[in-house]
């Protein structure tokens, strides 16, 4: 009969967290193989639509190191767990494929359980998982090192690279590696994003020239390339699929936008009388979450960071208010890490318009809000360790 264990072997709070939600989605320690695989059509949809093939390349060429020495295998996951490519010597990709790591694969933790690549998704931060700290048996012959790859656009979670080879071969340079490696294809999506905005720029240039009033042109992301009759705004939350016409947002009000290539062109009109109403914060994702902002004149949707979900969160219970100390406690523990935490909110309340308000940070009296949770506490912002969102666990 399959053994459940009563908590990690490691008293590393990562780890310790990720064998508790191993425990919560069922995952049975002897059962040893994954049940979830992709077929041929998923994963090429799934390939087509990442961003992870443009940094292929990168991430070949960082860690050729490590793969030529046919005992590791490289392996590129997207945001939700499936291996979308993995490269190694035959020999070596044939003893993983008996672990069932192979393209297409299923290795989130709901289904093997504490795994380099799950595990670093779910923390949002590089991870090593060596021998018996995978939660499932079959593994512990394995050490894997992974790091998040993010979208500096918008900081959007694109999956995950990892390097996985036997445990005894396991090395302190490893995780390191793989880390910076990860940090170098994160910076060659910056520098392809700056090009972009350069040649948005020379498009919004005489559209612009030609205009009256207040408007900007900005890329498929929210940021600015030109700004004409307003002051340009560090960044402006688009809905999550915007199309053409009116809509309203938060930062700007009523506008007008209309496609251009590579971006949009946003008309901004008089702001609506009526503001935000309705405040639906959705928190039940392992992995990404969402704020719909709804009133009068429309709703608005947008994905969050990790850190701007704590803040909406711990607002959301404490509908009386924070200081900048109390948020700083409830995000780190360190009520003197006020000025980060007012740099947040700052981004946060340019993003939300009149929803929050500040002395102390709150959700304005006129709106309501719902949050939307997960269905087990222990899911909720999974890879945070924000004493406010423990706390919130436990509740």
């Amino acid at each position: 009969m399959d053994r459940l264990p009563p908590a990690a072997p490691h008293p590393c709070p990562l780890l310790d967290a990720s064998w508790r939600r191993s425990r919560e989605h069922g995952v049975l320690p002897d059962a040893g193989r994954t049940a979830r695989w992709l077929s041929a059509e998923q994963l090429a949809r799934r390939r087509h639509g990442s961003r992870l093939a443009e940094l292929l390349p990168r991430l070949r060429e960082g860690l050729r190191p490590v793969i030529d020495d046919e005992r590791h295998v490289l392996v590129v996951s997207d945001a939700d767990g499936w291996v979308l490519w993995w490269e190694g010597s035959r020999a070596v990709r044939r003893r993983a494929e008996r672990l069932d790591l192979f393209e297409g694969a299923h290795w989130g933790e709901e289904t093997v359980g504490t795994n380099g690549i799950g595990t670093s998704l779910v923390a949002r931060r590089p991870v090593q998982v060596r021998a018996g700290e995978h939660y499932v048996h079959a593994l512990h012959t394995l050490v894997c090192a992974a790091a998040p790859l993010h979208d500096p656009r918008d900081g959007r979670l694109l999956g995950a690279v990892n390097v996985t080879g036997p445990a005894d071969r396991a090395h302190p340079w490893m995780l390191p590696l793989v880390a910076a490696v990860a940090q170098v294809a994160e910076g060659e999506l910056r520098a392809r994003h700056w090009a972009s905005l350069d040649r948005l720029r020379a498009v919004a240039a005489p559209v612009l020239a030609r205009l009256e009033g207040a408007a900007l042109v900005v890329d498929p992301a929210g940021w600015p390339a030109a700004v004409t009759g307003m002051a340009p705004p560090e960044r402006v939350a688009l809905p999550r699929a915007p199309q053409a016409g009116p809509v309203w947002l938060p930062a700007l009000g009523s506008c007008t936008l209309e496609p251009l290539p590579g971006g949009w062109l946003i008309r901004v009109g008089p702001r609506a009388a009526d503001g935000a109403s309705r405040v639906l914060l959705d928190v039940s994702g392992a992995r990404s979450w969402t704020v719909t902002v709804s009133g009068p004149a429309g709703s608005w949707t947008q994905e969050l960071s990790p850190r701007h979900t704590e803040l909406l969160l711990v607002l959301a219970l404490h509908r009386e208010g924070r200081s900048a100390g109390q948020l700083a406690a409830d995000l780190f523990g360190d009520p003197g890490r006020a000025v980060t935490v007012r740099a947040e909110m700052s981004r946060l309340r340019r993003t939300m318009g009149g929803v929050l308000a500040h002395r102390p940070y709150r959700f304005a009296d006129s709106v309501r809000v719902e949050v939307v949770r997960p269905a087990g506490p222990l899911d909720l912002l999974p890879g945070s360790t924000a004493p406010a969102v423990l706390a919130a666990r436990g509740a």
